[in-house]
């Protein structure tokens, strides 16, 4: 079913080797249906996707790559359509809808663009916003650097290392294993993440 207000945005440059302007003629849009955006700067992308009630991002075929464009759409609470392969196959059904990169691709599109259904699009909105802050939160992501680091440089031998060494200190100054000082040690090593 076609919304009657309902305008598309296209926002981004072309393929050098794909005729966008040509591929858009031939659809045949009616007069302001489709509002075309080259290249924009950061701030102008973000106030356009604010804007949307749907982002579309399909990219097929695709490297497996994360799309920092659909962070940043899930971050605003944006309803996604995606490809259904890569990493937007392992994005929740509840934040995007996974359109198959087959033959019934446009068809399966045409049918889930979520236009007329607010409901739906305020659902996955709210599941949006939760799942930014659950896997993409500053605190998380720094934490999930500062790992990847610390096993680049080595982190398994380092903790090893560590962990001997506190033995070595803890029995040198009395504390048996089994003891109230020796649960408190294994916890303070926990919170380091040097005992787990």
């Amino acid at each position: 079913e076609r919304v009657p207000d309902a305008r598309l945005l296209l926002v981004g440059a072309a393929g050098s080797r794909f005729d966008l302007d040509a591929r858009l003629a031939s659809l045949e849009l009616p007069a302001g249906a489709l509002i075309r955006e080259p290249h924009v700067d950061e701030g102008r992308f973000d106030a356009l996707m604010a804007a949307c009630d749907v982002v579309v991002s399909l990219r097929a075929p695709t490297m497996g790559e994360t799309s920092g464009s659909v962070v940043r759409a899930l971050s605003l609470g944006k309803p996604l359509v995606v490809s259904d392969l890569g990493w937007f196959a392992e994005l929740p059904d509840d934040v995007a809808f996974k359109a198959p990169v087959d033959a019934l691709e446009v068809e399966r599109l045409a049918a889930e663009l979520l236009l007329g259904q607010e409901d739906a699009r305020t659902a996955m909105g709210s599941a949006a916003r939760e799942l930014v802050a659950r896997e993409h939160g500053l605190d998380r992501v720094a934490d999930l650097y500062a790992a990847a680091l610390e096993e680049a440089a080595g982190g398994p031998s380092v903790r090893e290392s560590v962990l001997s060494q506190v033995a070595a200190a803890a029995g040198e100054v009395g504390i048996e294993p089994g003891s109230d000082e020796a649960a408190e040690l294994a916890g303070r090593l926990r919170e380091a993440r040097i005992g787990e």
